[in-house]
């Protein structure tokens, strides 16, 4: 049941991506970031629908993202993309109002709280979401940094393929769109995580398999049960907690569960 929920999430707001796409920002040319907003300059250019260009260029990035980052979450992307690129095909392009910086704003908006849902259920739009992750698993440079510098980049390309006006217009409809995903997910929250569990080395295991962190397992014992039990602690971004919940829930769905905000981290955060 929870991953029919999760896959009808990533669905619905897959296509009302699409719909941002088709009816507020490719009318004006206003583009969205990273790899899309690459792939809505292809298909402004050429003949080619910009949803198959999305599937393109995201093939090499997928493949990367396979080998460094969890199965589950490129799978998830896989299928956000690809619901994304067909509602592309058959959701008209037209404007829904002739000013282009309402376009850009409202645009804006729509990819933002789409984004941000599809991000909260552990998928992602491909492109700069999956190698800004691939870089911070290494380097200790903030996720929406790299982001916003690889965002840069198609709004540069764009001023020169349309007009300045227009990249302007995208910057700003890029500014707006990651405002809103910080509102729907604040992927930058690291969160100190608690599991109580019966069944800790089964649970570590699919934990240290799918995450870029360590653990600590303690040894527990159930006051009330009388039964021993294992603690596992580790430290998360807000970004990885649906994944985390639901590997718990498929492991152990009787276990004992503390989330809490963590203010600040220092030492090791990354599994070495």
């Amino acid at each position: 049941m929870h991953h029919l929920y999760k896959y009808a999430v990533l669905f619905v707001f897959s296509i009302v991506l699409g719909f941002a796409f088709n009816m507020f920002l490719l009318p004006h040319e206003v583009l969205s970031g990273g790899v899309t907003g690459l792939a809505m300059i292809f298909g402004l250019l050429t003949p080619i629908n910009s949803g198959i260009w999305l599937v393109i260029f995201n093939i090499p990035v997928f493949i990367m993202g396979w080998m460094r980052l969890g199965k589950e979450f490129i799978a998830n992307s896989i299928f956000s993309v690809f619901i994304t690129s067909v509602s592309m095909q058959y959701i008209p392009v037209l404007k829904v109002t002739d000013d282009a910086l309402l376009s850009a704003v409202f645009g804006g908006v729509i990819v933002g709280i789409s984004i941000g849902f599809i991000v909260r259920f552990y998928g992602s739009t491909g492109g700069a979401d999956i190698i800004g992750l691939v870089v911070t698993q290494k380097r200790d440079i903030p996720l929406g940094v790299l982001i916003f510098g690889l965002n840069s980049i198609v709004v540069f390309i764009s001023g020169f393929f349309f007009s300045w006006d227009l990249a302007l217009y995208t910057m700003a409809s890029i500014y707006i769109t990651g405002v809103v995903v910080d509102r729907v997910h604040t992927r930058h929250v690291k969160l100190s995580l608690m599991v109580v569990t019966q069944r800790g080395d089964q649970l570590k295991n699919e934990l240290i398999a799918n995450l870029i962190r360590g653990i600590t397992v303690m040894n527990g014992y159930g006051a009330y049960s009388n039964h021993e039990t294992k603690v596992l602690y580790t430290v998360i971004t807000r970004y990885e907690l649906a994944l985390v919940k639901s590997l718990i829930k498929s492991v152990d769905p009787k276990a004992f569960v503390s989330i809490s905000e963590t203010a600040e981290v220092m030492g090791n955060f990354r599994k070495s």
